[in-house]
């Protein structure tokens, strides 16, 4: 997470979980090379980690407090906690119960799936971390995505000049989910698409659509146009001459990165400026 997960929001959610679950004076020795706590999360007593994998951009689904499906993106976590030998029996629905009491002691939310499945969703500011824990008589697994979307710092000259040398640019604009509105993050980029074809009056352009492959190919291909034409109409309402801009849905027909990896899909999500 960014600098605005402030340090007073990780103190302040550690001590909750600090007061509600208690924590072993000392970590299991055997918690696996390279793992560690996630900082929102204080370990529950008795457990060590048991397996551990961090990466920098993914994506989760989960399920809000009104039944919706979610695609959450960004730094993902996936830590498994196991319980040490000998330790106290605890159950599934105390494991559920801790964290949901400690994340809306500091003012989260949650929803519970099941007795051994909940949400968990914390958010200050801009930043936001969501959670999902599922939860045995003997582990419970943290699956954390600390929401950041992919992001693409571009100028107007950057773009002219992979146009000049390549004939295209793959540009990140960030969308709704499975719909065609362009996020607030994303305007400086079309705020830049604008620059660019002010500052190069006889430039024509097409705009060009483009997603991985999660849902089928013809939803996808609809979905494409439909947010290069969002992102052109955007365009011209910047004072563009619309008839200098066309535009394109290729859906998943073009791939630049392997659709097996989170991050590959993140790639493959783009709308390509193609010169004329």
């Amino acid at each position: 997470m960014e600098a605005a997960m402030n340090s007073g929001m990780r103190v302040m959610i550690s001590a909750v979980v600090l007061a509600i679950i208690g924590v072993g004076g000392a970590y299991a020795q055997s918690d696996i090379a390279g793992s560690k706590d996630h900082p929102m999360f204080t370990r529950m007593k008795d457990f060590y980690i048991s397996s551990y994998e961090a990466k920098e951009f993914g994506r989760h689904e989960f399920r809000d407090s009104k039944g919706n499906d979610l695609s959450v993106e960004g730094k993902t976590y996936a830590i498994e906690y196991s319980m040490k030998e000998g330790a106290r029996e605890i159950t599934p629905v105390q494991i559920i119960r801790n964290f949901e009491n400690a994340v809306k002691t500091a003012g989260g939310t949650f929803n519970e799936y099941t007795e051994s499945t909940v949400f968990l969703k914390l958010a200050k500011g801009s930043s936001e971390v969501w959670a999902e824990v599922n939860a045995t008589s003997e582990s419970y697994q943290l699956t954390i995505v600390e929401k950041k979307a992919l992001e693409q710092e571009i100028t107007a000259n950057e773009m002219l000049d992979a146009l000049n040398k390549n004939g295209f640019i793959a540009l990140y604009i960030n969308f709704d989910t499975n719909k065609a509105v362009i996020k607030p993050e994303s305007q400086h980029v079309i705020e830049q698409i604008a620059v660019l074809l002010k500052s190069n009056p006889k430039l024509m352009v097409g705009i060009e659509g483009h997603t991985d492959n999660t849902g089928t190919p013809e939803k996808n291909k609809v979905l494409s146009q439909q947010r290069a034409d969002a992102v052109k109409t955007a365009v011209v309402a910047k004072q563009i001459d619309a008839t200098r801009l066309s535009t394109a849905g290729w859906g998943q027909e073009k791939p630049i990165a392997d659709n097996r990896s989170e991050e590959g899909k993140a790639k493959n999500r783009r709308v390509e400026i193609v010169k004329k």
